[in-house]
């Protein structure tokens, strides 16, 4: 199964890259295909239509492509304000928009459609990002993902890594381990019966 693995910050010591490089590892010993995508290494401005109409960036382009090529992602989201940050929205937003010069992607779900996503949250504070993802389901929702039911929230994590940015706790661990194996199994079934991208 190919496993889409990013996190919504670009913060050289983000927690949330921390934990998606956990995720990453734990992953591709469960077997999965992982390609582990950092957004920094994209250039996607904010969202524009006009900018948009002068033509769709080629890393957006790259972007939809890579988000269509996996069938279960998984995201870190960080929690700013009680919610998931611009940046996810801003990548949200692009793929999901349409290419109208481009027949491939005029469909504003290609990207998206039937992907299986498990979210995961890390935080400074005690509840580790949990209202980041309760914004951050509907979103996926919206643009018919399949939302796993099992998830995690991080918290206190400014104590939570070690030196070289391995979790701590095996309990941690192992909750991060449950999200990637039921999103793993749900992708797995969702392209076995047909109901999942190809």
């Amino acid at each position: 199964m190919k496993l889409l693995i990013f996190a919504g910050s670009t913060r050289q010591h983000s927690f949330n890259r921390k934990l998606a490089h956990v995720a990453a590892d734990l992953a591709r010993a469960s077997g999965a295909a992982v390609t582990h995508l950092e957004l920094a290494d994209l250039d996607i401005p904010m969202y524009n239509a006009d900018l948009e109409a002068q033509g769709t960036p080629p890393d957006v382009m790259r972007l939809k492509q890579i988000l269509f090529e996996h069938p279960a992602w998984i995201i870190c989201s960080p929690e700013y304000n009680a919610s998931y940050p611009a940046l996810l929205k801003n990548t949200i937003d692009w793929a999901s928009s349409p290419v109208k010069s481009d027949p491939a992607w005029t469909d504003e779900f290609k990207f998206s459609r039937g992907k299986v996503v498990g979210i995961l949250s890390a935080s400074p504070g005690a509840l580790g990002g949990l209202r980041s993802q309760s914004h951050l389901a509907p979103l996926l929702l919206n643009v018919q993902c399949w939302v796993a039911p099992r998830n995690f929230a991080l918290g206190h994590a400014g104590t939570a890594f070690d030196a070289d940015g391995r979790l701590l706790s095996d309990l941690h661990r192992q909750k991060v381990q449950a999200v990637i194996d039921q999103v793993l199994l749900a992708a797995t079934r969702l392209t076995d019966a047909g109901s999942g991208p190809a």
